[in-house]
């Protein structure tokens, strides 16, 4: 048998909320393929900037950030 008769033979018996949710792990994997791998920073853009504040407002970016922030909700 192949590959594809054996997924075919499997689902075959399968419920419909397990089809479900197999479905939604196919969709998935086709995502998965399209996008381009991931690479991790090297962290080097950050540092370009590190001790280059020019100005002289931020205690008031610092304030204006505590007065805008809410309760994170999950």
């Amino acid at each position: 048998m192949t590959v594809k008769e054996l997924l075919i033979y499997e689902i075959d018996s399968m419920s419909e909320i397990q089809l479900v949710n197999v479905l939604d792990l196919i969709r998935t994997l086709k995502v998965q393929d399209v996008k381009p791998p991931h690479r991790k920073g090297s962290g080097r853009s950050v540092l370009r900037h590190v001790g280059k504040w020019v100005g002289d407002d931020l205690q008031e970016c610092v304030e204006l950030v505590y007065a805008s922030r809410g309760m994170t909700k999950f």
